[in-house]
């Protein structure tokens, strides 16, 4: 029996993202480089992938809210 953590799953990734917006707004990207180097000066390869997946979606997300927010002016 292995004693990695479990893989993320699509929707949590993408719930984790919306979390990370929803607290950090502006400073999320900061907020996720922080953590990435974190967990990269521990070892934690499996926690840098799982962040640098979550930044895709950060990234997703604000890049589509803000093409909304052009749309409208």
């Amino acid at each position: 029996m292995s004693n990695r953590p479990p893989v993320l799953i699509e929707r949590e990734l993408w719930a984790c993202a919306q979390q990370v917006i929803q607290e950090h707004g502006h400073h999320a990207p900061e907020h996720i480089a922080e953590r990435v180097a974190t967990l990269a000066l521990d070892g934690d390869v499996a926690g840098v992938e799982t962040w640098k997946r979550i930044a895709d979606r950060v990234d997703q997300l604000s890049d589509h809210g803000h093409a909304r927010q052009r749309t409208r002016h």
